[in-house]
């Protein structure tokens, strides 16, 4: 999807699953949270499958080692007739942030997102993770919205 410089953006393929379960751990671990094993076989299964409803997901890659990914969703939105996109997860390794791994992440998803007639890209982090939105406010625009979850 997207090559810049060394990184190139692809679609998650089967072979890659090693590489993505040690991507998507240390992304948990990040948020300070787990999941057991099996949900990692089914997000991976989903990722993978061909359901709409399901997630995509993108990795990118530097010299054949996976350094960073992303899974999106596209949805219906009830106040509009187009579609929206969801970016749920973003992670790049450590060692490569600030090379421009996310950037590109979030680039193949607006991509994705163009190439599905969807013009609407979102996505939440946690207002601690400080290097994160210094790139997410120079790609994108923050809302004034405030998440509440189920007590």
């Amino acid at each position: 999807m997207t090559n810049t410089a060394s990184v190139v953006v692809r679609p998650l393929r089967r072979t890659d699953k090693e590489q993505w379960v040690a991507l998507w751990t240390a992304y948990l671990a990040f948020y300070e949270t787990s999941r057991p094993r099996e949900i990692f076989d089914l997000y991976f299964e989903r990722l993978l499958g061909d359901d709409p409803q399901d997630f995509n997901g993108l990795v990118a890659e530097v010299n054949g080692e996976l350094v960073g990914l992303t899974h999106y969703l596209f949805h219906r939105h009830g106040w509009s007739e187009a579609n929206t996109c969801y970016l749920q997860d973003l992670y790049a390794n450590p060692d490569v942030r600030g090379k421009g791994i996310g950037r590109a992440l979030i680039e193949a998803v607006y991509e994705a997102s163009d190439a599905a007639g969807i013009a609407t890209v979102y996505w939440l982090t946690q207002d601690f993770n400080a290097e994160a939105r210094r790139l997410y406010d120079r790609i994108g625009v923050k809302t004034p919205f405030i998440k509440y979850a189920r007590a």
